[in-house]
């Protein structure tokens, strides 16, 4: 089936642009929150992949959670693990504690304080994005 022009032209994706301070969702109404009140928003690409916003959201509800327990809830390879959640890391949404029990690496994360909030801004573009839709169909 063929896509939209306009799809075309984006990729037939939202709209997205690199993680970091003011990614937002542009086009969509702002999330009313302390930090943006009524700037246009982006999506936080960075949080916007399944992967990586698989480990987020499982991290949300639990202090923490093991490198295999992650592995096995969404399940995925080591590597993939490894990969996403490094980038994660590094965008200081979450933090990594490393040691070993019985000689056997042991890998625990845990959703950092900036992670939380992004994770919350997405949400909020989200149900944005969500409201917005549903409003055109209800024309």
């Amino acid at each position: 089936m063929a896509s939209p022009p306009a799809a075309r032209k984006s990729g037939g994706s939202i709209p997205v642009r690199p993680a970091g301070r003011g990614a937002h969702l542009k086009g969509v109404p702002a999330a009313r929150s302390n930090s943006a009140m009524g700037e246009a928003q982006w999506l936080d690409s960075l949080i916007h992949h399944r992967i990586r916003l698989g480990i987020v959201s499982a991290l949300a509800g639990v202090d923490s959670m093991s490198f295999n327990d992650i592995k096995a809830l969404l399940k995925i390879t080591d590597g993939n693990l490894s990969v996403h959640a490094r980038k994660l890391e590094d965008a200081g949404y979450v933090e990594c504690t490393k040691s070993f029990a019985d000689r056997r690496p042991h890998t625990e994360f845990r959703l950092a304080p900036e992670g939380r909030r992004a994770l919350q801004r997405y949400l909020n573009h989200m149900e944005a994005l969500i409201q917005v839709t549903r409003n055109t169909l209800e024309r």
